[in-house]
């Protein structure tokens, strides 16, 4: 099996239409050379400010970009509290928790996708042969399900299976086939098609089957295939200790916080690599990755994705509409409070668990990254409603196109 190098810690260049580049990010603008209105976005700096003062989570990192342009980029409060109080910098690493669904595993799926590799309508159980299917009245099975199910969260999984079980009775660590073995094994909860369930065993599986067919961890493929092409160079999994003293913290687990170390219990049981959560990044790297996508798949002469994969990834699916999802992304769901109330109905994105969320609307133009530790140190953070009333504040300075 081919090894990568880790991408942790390099030095990425990124091959630019004029040669070879290193990646900053994208560039800065007043909001007012891309048609939006200072005095507006400096709303956030009030909303944002008295969350931290609520104490609805110690801090936050806000970026704001428009037609490939940052026009608001602020970090706030504090990075931890536990065991000591230190200031959020705007350039830090968070755990991204379910962002990781999306930006990597989705992303990840499709790339095989496009290599004529997989196909969408393939059925899980050709690369799961244990995969069992919704049974029925007088234990008749149901349809089977395929790749799209898993993308859209209608494969008929439960939302989550018991980390502490699992690790007892395949080790912990464990390896992620064995996880997806015994996630193979639970009864569905529904036919595949006919009902939207969040559900990280999903993404987990998934997972799987982009190492069973590259022969690489989602980890080292996406970080040869996206991250490093692109110049995320802030962009990995399993944070190289030479980088937690930049990484923020989340819950306090056996009296300290997690550093580097994957706050979701089954990306943990897998050492940290899994396609629910596992991992980190920056807003400057996410809002490169936004912009990707907003430009149909390519950024800074850098293709990562056909326009077609993006087109297909970002609406609703349609053989299962009635989710609300696309393919990774979330579009009109009960979690689509991140869009707020005036970005239209072609806007896209995703949150995590521990606090982060990006937005993308490609109507206007706009993508919005907002990263908080809500989970330090208690898990007991709010984060919610805030993420709404943000994305109707910038919304709400579009001007012009």
């Amino acid at each position: 099996m081919r090894k990568l190098i880790a991408s942790v810690g390099l030095t990425v260049l990124l091959v630019g239409g004029l040669g070879l580049l290193q990646s900053a990010g994208l560039p800065s603008a007043k909001p007012e050379a891309v048609g939006m209105s200072s005095p507006q976005l400096a709303l956030l700096d009030g909303i944002v400010g008295a969350a931290v003062a609520r104490k609805d989570f110690p801090g936050a990192v806000l970026l704001v970009s428009r037609r490939g342009k940052v026009v608001f980029r602020k970090a706030f409060g504090d990075s931890e509290i536990v065991p000591e109080r230190l200031p959020m910098k705007a350039d830090m690493i968070f755990d991204l928790a379910s962002v990781t669904k999306p930006v990597a595993t989705a992303t990840a799926v499709m790339l095989l996708v496009e290599r004529g590799e997989i196909r969408l309508w393939d059925t899980v159980k050709t690369y799961v042969p244990e995969f069992t299917p919704w049974y029925g009245e007088k234990g008749r099975a149901g349809e089977p399900v395929r790749l799209f199910h898993l993308l859209t969260h209608t494969s008929g999984l439960p939302p989550y299976t018991d980390a502490k079980a699992a690790g007892e009775k395949l080790g912990d660590p464990c390896t992620t086939a064995d996880l997806v073995g015994l996630i193979a094994a639970l009864p569905k909860e529904s036919p595949a098609g006919t009902t939207f369930t969040y559900s990280c065993l999903n993404y987990i599986t998934l997972a799987h089957i982009v190492q069973k067919i590259t022969g690489q961890t989602l980890a080292d493929f996406t970080a040869q295939a996206v991250f490093q092409p692109l110049g995320m160079t802030r962009t990995f999994y399993r944070p190289a200790e030479s980088c937690w003293a930049d990484c923020v913290p989340t819950e306090v687990i056996e009296g300290r916080p997690l550093r580097g170390v994957v706050h979701d219990p089954l990306a943990r049981l897998q050492g940290g690599i899994s396609g629910n959560a596992g991992l980190f990044s920056t807003a400057d790297d996410l809002a490169v990755f936004a912009e990707m996508l907003l430009r149909g798949g390519e950024v800074n002469g850098v293709r990562v994705l056909s326009p077609l994969s993006v087109r297909r990834m970002t609406e609703i699916y349609p053989q299962v509409g009635a989710s609300g999802r696309g393919l990774g992304w979330d579009i009109s769901t009960g979690y689509s409070t991140v869009r707020g109330d005036l970005f239209g109905p072609a806007s896209y994105g995703h949150s995590g668990y521990t606090g982060t969320s990006i937005w993308i609307d490609p109507e206007a133009g706009i993508a919005v990254v907002f990263l908080t530790n809500r989970v330090h140190p208690d898990d007991k953070g709010e984060i919610v409603a805030l993420r709404s009333k943000v994305a109707n504040v910038v919304a709400a300075a579009v001007r012009g196109r």
